[in-house]
């Protein structure tokens, strides 16, 4: 039986533009944002306060072992500005891949009740990262000021640039990480083994001079090439370098593993985007 009835406008079920689609559902995106973080501490009684007592807490513990007890603090100029400045950025980076690996199993029940782009939901839990990295950087903008700083374009511009690399690369990861794991709960737990190398393989706790001096070139390019390393040592240069006199110098050919960096998120972009589609049909089954 033929119709004479257009179906060009007409998508397959499930298979929308992907990320594009994101853009045409800003209302519901705004939702989803709302309500993770209006949720996150619901029945708690310290409530948002919990956004700066457990970053304070392991600052704390990171300091009174890295800077007390083994003594980095003489090597290192300011080193609670200078830890404090790293951990913000790797926890951004590990609440944000941790959320959006999880958040197509945490909202099953929409999935399987109504279609929309899948991908809103791990856009939204890298924005709720985002909202509770900005507590935690307003602390560390105080301490700065108190200490000195002084904002720069170029500091400023670094700083931004840091974290869209980061976002860039926790939603790539997150959205192949996402799609697996809703097939295959394990890869959860390789999530959890990259946000634990994630905190201890950038430089928050040494130097970038630390891996320089034991690793071969080649190994150390690729180790300054990582996205979370460039977003680290960018945040570095903008909230602590102001604030210090000394000459410590800066990371090497920073403007190359930058560019590098870059390509990784893109690349990461695009993978994660082509098997979450490739997943993304089998959803509501799986769940």
């Amino acid at each position: 039986m033929t119709t004479s009835v257009d179906l060009t406008e007409y998508r397959q079920p499930g298979r929308g533009r992907g990320l594009l689609d994101v853009f045409s559902w800003r209302y519901l995106l705004r939702l989803l944002v709302r309500q993770g973080t209006q949720t996150r501490y619901r029945n708690s009684v310290l409530g948002w306060t919990w956004s700066y007592v457990k970053p304070a807490a392991q600052f704390l513990v990171f300091y009174i072992v890295m800077g007390v007890f083994l003594q980095f603090h003489r090597d290192i100029e300011n080193f609670a500005v200078y830890l404090f400045a790293g951990i913000v950025v790797v926890n951004f980076f590990n609440e944000a891949f941790g959320n959006a690996t999880r958040s197509i199993v945490d909202n099953g029940a929409l999935v399987k009740k109504i279609y929309l782009p899948r991908e809103l939901f791990p856009i939204a839990a890298i924005l709720v990262a985002f909202i509770h990295f900005l507590p935690q950087a307003a602390i560390l903008l105080v301490v700065c000021i108190l200490l000195g700083w002084m904002p720069s374009v170029a500091g400023i511009c670094g700083m931004l640039l840091a974290i869209a690399i980061v976002a860039a690369i926790a939603l790539g990861l997150g959205l192949f990480f996402g799609a697996l794991n809703v097939a295959y709960r394990d890869a959860q737990n390789f999530v959890e083994l990259i946000q634990l190398f994630s905190t201890w393989s950038v430089p928050v706790l040494y130097t970038w001079q630390m891996p320089a001096a034991q690793l071969p070139d080649w190994l150390f390019a690729i180790y300054m090439s990582n996205p979370l390393v460039v977003a680290v040592e960018l945040f570095h240069e903008a909230m602590w370098r102001p604030t210090t006199s000394s000459a410590f110098p800066p990371a090497e050919d920073m403007l190359l593993h930058g560019g590098v960096a870059i390509a990784i998120c893109i690349v990461a972009l695009t993978i994660g985007q082509a098997v979450f589609r490739r997943f993304e049909r089998r959803f509501a089954q799986e769940l």
